[in-house]
Formats: C-alpha cells, structure tokens, sequence
C-alpha cells in the first residue's frame, strides 16, 4: 500500500532557565520538542552545545524535516547557551590548555551529567527510550566530545562540528609536537573502549592555519587523527564512525545549520 501524504510534525520550543551549583550561575537552555508525545514512542535526546548559535538557524524546521520518515520515533533536541565563561567551561575535563582555558571543563561536565540532564527529564516527564547524543560546534564541539567520552552509559553518539581537535598544552612557539594535542591524548590513555558511535565534520575552508605545512588544513589533519586514534581503539568505519568533509564549508553557523540534516539522520535514523 501506498501513502502519499506526510504527517507533518510540529516542533515547540521552550525556553527555560537551569540553576546550577556547580557553574555557580543559571544556564539558558531551548528545548525544541515535538508536539503532541504520548509517551509510547521511541523518544530520543540531542544535546547541543551553543545553543546561541543553534537559535541563529531554522533549527525548527530542520528538525520538523527530520521527522518526515520516523513514524513512532521522536527527537528532543535541548540547546545549551555559553555564557561569558565559554572558554573556561568548554574544554578537556582536567587539563586546561596552554593558557589556562577550560578549567571548569569538569565543573561543566558535572553539569551536564547531575543538573541537567536531572532537570531534563522531569521536564519532559516521559521516558527516553532511544539514544542520547552530544554534539556542538568548534570547541563546543571538543567539550561534547569530551563529556560523552567520560560518560559513556549516558551517551550513545557523538556529534562534533569543525572540533577545536587542536586544543594543546603547549603553545606553537614552545617546543609544541602533534602529542601535545589534549584530545587525542585522552583517547589514547583512556584503557576503555565506550560503546559509542562518532560523527565528525570539517569544512574544506574551515580556516587557513597549516601547522605542519602539508597543504592540508590543521582543522581536517587534527579531525582526521581523532579518526585514527578512534580506529586504532578498534572502532570501525563506516559502523561506529563517520566523517563528513564538506566542500568548501567554511567555520561558521551557515556551514554547521547545512550540514545539520546528515548528522540528524545519521544518528537518529529510524
């Protein structure tokens, strides 16, 4: 039998206010929900770092079209807002790099995990039966990859935008070597494997730095070694991992909002 016509699904969005103790200040967060959940589908959860970015995009219909061949299966999507102190709280949990940012990447991650997620679910008041993911853009993107990393019976995926992979501990002028990269460290010495899935992202036009002078930008070398560090972990392609090169996707919300649909249906696929 043939269906022609598309249920369409409207999304709301709800903009609340999350106290948190160990950020010492309230977080902004929009929760864009599907309308009309009865509880008996298949509910899956998005978090999403900068949320103020994700507010800059038609995220609603994004997330409507996502929708079209679900049928029994609906995503929850919560946007975090950066406040001021984005680059202290984003980061690597436990190693500041060489000047000192993230240094409240574990505060952040305490957060996540103990307030908000808490907070999240008694909101909804419906059981999250389907996978949770992390994503976020840039260094929102390395701090959702970190705290899905440490976390791993809480989160199934892993969504990361143009990642700040070149997040280091030593600066370039000091001696700096491609094992001074915070992030492929933590993979490398972490003796567990989570059971997880990563979806990675670079644009070719992300920015112009060349650290090792290979004709390939940093943004795609740094993305490609997290890649490998995962692969030599023992993660596969194309089962646990995917990454997304996008012709001349450049480090910015326009870039991201397009290449939003593949990691929705990658992820969330029905």
């Amino acid at each position: 039998m043939m269906y022609n016509t598309v249920l369409s699904v409207n999304i709301n969005v709800n903009n609340l206010k999350v106290p948190s103790a160990y950020l010492k200040r309230e977080v902004e967060i929009d929760i864009y929900a599907p309308e009309g959940l009865l509880g008996n589908e298949k509910i899956e959860l998005l978090l999403l770092n900068d949320g103020q970015d994700v507010a800059k995009m038609n995220f609603s219909k994004i997330l409507e079209e996502t929708h079209h061949n679900k049928r029994n299966h609906r995503l929850i999507v919560v946007a975090i807002k950066a406040s001021e102190e984005r680059l202290m709280e984003y980061g690597v949990a436990g190693t500041p790099d060489f000047k000192g940012r993230g240094a409240k990447a574990q505060l952040y991650n305490d957060f996540i995990v103990k307030e908000l997620l808490p907070f999240v679910k008694k909101k909804l008041a419906l059981p999250i039966t389907g996978k949770v993911a992390f994503a976020g853009f840039s260094l929102g993107g390395l701090s959702a990859f970190d705290v899905a990393w440490n976390n791993p019976t809480v989160f199934d995926v892993v969504g990361v935008f143009s990642g700040a992979f070149w997040w280091r501990k030593k600066a370039l002028t000091d001696g700096y070597t491609d094992a001074d990269r915070i992030l492929h460290t933590l993979i490398e010495t972490t003796s567990t494997k989570p059971d997880m899935k990563f979806w990675l992202m670079t644009g070719t036009e992300d920015e112009q730095a060349d650290r090792n002078n290979n004709l390939i930008i940093d943004s795609i070398d740094d993305t490609i070694d997290v890649v490998k560090a995962l692969l030599k972990k023992g993660y596969k392609r194309p089962k646990n991992i995917f990454y997304y090169e996008k012709v001349g996707g450049k480090h910015d919300v326009a870039t991201w909002e397009s290449a939003m649909p593949a990691f929705l249906n990658w992820t969330f696929e029905a």
